[in-house]
């Protein structure tokens, strides 16, 4: 008799996670335009830590403690504070950002985590760690929830495509087939896994970037395997696992 395999499934969006039993579990956040892959290059550039914040006024008092703010509200960095919601704000060097700590709000990424937090463990994923993601779960051998933080509580595609695509790489490890949510992320990851980026130009958070002229900010989180790290968020901060 074999050992049963692990499950993996996939939440469409924040507001679905009362359907799911987040114990025992580990939960995988993902917001791919833009917050996680944000956090991801944030750690890999050196910043000790983030605290996410689900209310603007919590993050900017941060300030006052040593932290840097870092917000976004409708895709927009919001006022007074130091950076917004680009990757290309921790890269940039305008702000130096190696050594220091960072307060973080969004409109959904910061939102999707707090929500996550009954998860025996709640990782942050994006293209740009997928394969260093894959790799800690099958270390921990327990059922996987891809929380896609969506926008505003809507189903996105990018963040659905990141569920397919971690599905794809895990298919021989992880039960990817119990869940019509995963096996709908896997489809939708087979029509887009050659041209992402020219399949997420009909969506409609890449039109808002565009409309933003963040144009680069897609192309660059839609890459994979940027940075080696696992951000592990526990006990309010997120940290970096390895």
């Amino acid at each position: 008799m074999t050992n049963q395999l692990p499950s993996l499934d996939v939440c469409f969006s924040p507001e679905l996670l009362p359907l799911h039993d987040l114990r025992g579990k580990v939960a995988v956040v993902v917001d791919i335009l833009r917050a996680t892959s944000s956090i991801v290059t944030a750690l890999a550039q050196g910043v000790t830590h983030l605290v996410p914040f689900s209310e603007l006024a919590e993050c900017q008092a941060q300030a006052a403690g040593g932290y840097l703010t870092a917000a976004e509200r409708d895709g927009r960095q919001a006022e007074g504070v130091d950076l917004g919601n680009s990757p290309f704000g921790y890269l940039d060097g305008v702000v130096p950002v190696r050594g220091r700590c960072v307060a973080i709000t969004t409109t959904n990424g910061t939102r999707a985590l707090h929500l996550s937090a009954a998860a025996d463990k709640v990782l942050v994923g994006a293209f740009l760690n997928i394969g260093a993601v894959a790799e800690h779960l099958r270390r921990l051998q327990k059922d996987v929830v891809v929380v896609c933080a969506g926008w505003k509580g809507n189903f996105c595609l990018e963040d659905t495509l990141f569920g397919g695509a971690l599905a794809a790489l895990l298919q021989t490890d992880f039960d990817t087939t119990s869940s019509d949510a995963t096996l709908a992320a896997l489809d939708l990851w087979k029509t887009a896994e050659a041209d992402v980026a020219g399949y997420l130009l009909k969506s409609s958070h890449v039109r808002r970037l565009n409309s933003l002229e963040a144009h680069q900010d897609m192309e660059f989180c839609i890459r994979q395997d940027e940075y080696d790290l696992v951000p592990v968020f526990r006990e309010g901060r997120i940290t970096k696992f390895r």
